[in-house]
């Protein structure tokens, strides 16, 4: 379908819960964009530390508007925001992201050259993010992570957009009705029925947000427990959409289990695999962040990450007696 590019007008929407801190840093870091032809939708979901004040300041400087509704989770309050934004383009950011001076103007130029209904953008630390943040960042996008093929792949087509960092049509909205009302893996689930709507998806490597997440290593590790679980239900909804690759971290899980007993019964080898492992991962980010601390903290967050994913994964698998989990496309 051939689309008319100069009549694309953009909407961003961030739902916030409780973060009024990031909230600001965020809307700070869109007032410096070098394109500044967009408006700016704030969802506040029910929070108790509200962000009407913080949204207000910015106000005179972005065209933003500013809303507060009960608690419903991230997905239908990006629908709400959507539901209230003037633009036929939405973007989608979480409130703990900070956007590049470049990044919508990278946007713009990218659909302009090549429409796509939806995209996707990658993610990296910024310079004064702290240690704990810069290794949770090294273990969700690292090669030798599964966090390795979240927007560093070659494939840039048939992409599946995060919703940290994510656009996509006033159609698409329309024809998929938005997301669900799933508390997590709610933007994959969307980017499945993009796909099968038959829109067209792609990651804009150059659109890349600087990505906070967690601030400590006990709520990271909830937060991918989740994501683990919610690769179940994702299966559970949309069958055949369970690959290989999601069960590296369950079988990572489950051989540190095996690898503790044989420990007890003075069997080392899987220990050593572990180590080596541990010290491969400390090694790449050792080499990327050129900080022996940071080397430390990324290796354990990697652990935390494929423990907490494959846990999660594991324990709703175990609930759920479908053998149509065990189906691969």
């Amino acid at each position: 379908m051939n689309k008319d590019r100069t009549s694309i007008s953009f909407s961003i929407i961030v739902p916030v819960y409780n973060r009024p801190a990031e909230i600001a840093e965020l809307l700070q870091s869109l007032t410096r964009q070098t394109y500044t032809d967009f408006e700016v939708i704030v969802v506040d979901d029910g929070s108790s530390l509200l962000s009407e004040k913080i949204a207000r300041n910015f106000m005179g400087v972005l065209n933003l508007k500013y809303f507060y509704k009960p608690n419903s989770g991230p997905g239908l309050s990006r629908n709400y925001g959507m539901q209230r934004a003037s633009g036929n383009y939405f973007i989608i950011l979480d409130s703990d992201v900070v956007v590049p001076e470049k990044y919508m103007q990278q946007i713009n130029t990218a659909l302009q050259k090549k429409y796509v209904d939806a995209f996707g953008g990658p993610d990296k630390e910024k310079d004064d993010f702290s240690p704990i943040q810069k290794a949770i960042s090294f273990a969700m996008t690292s090669f030798l992570t599964t966090g390795g093929i979240r927007g560093k792949g070659n494939q840039l087509e048939k992409f599946h957009p995060r919703s940290f960092n994510m656009g996509l049509s006033k159609e698409v909205f329309l024809t998929t009705g938005g997301f669900s009302d799933l508390r997590y893996g709610e933007d994959i689930e969307l980017s499945i029925r993009i796909m099968k709507a038959g829109f067209k998806t792609a990651l804009l490597k150059d659109a890349y947000v600087y990505h906070k997440r967690r601030n400590n290593f006990k709520s990271f590790f909830q937060q991918v427990k989740h994501s683990g679980e919610a690769r179940i239900v994702l299966q559970q909804k949309h069958p055949g959409v369970l690959k290989l690759v999601h069960w590296f971290p369950a079988l990572f899980f489950t051989g540190g289990f095996i690898s503790l007993i044989l420990l007890l019964l003075n069997c080392f080898v899987g220990i050593f695999i572990y180590l080596f492992y541990f010290l491969l991962l400390m090694l790449v980010a050792y080499l990327h962040f050129k900080n022996f601390k940071l080397a430390v903290l990324s290796a354990i967050a990697s652990f935390i990450m494929l423990a907490g994913y494959g846990w999660g994964f594991l324990k709703a698998l175990l609930r759920r007696k479908n053998m149509g989990y065990f189906t691969f496309m």
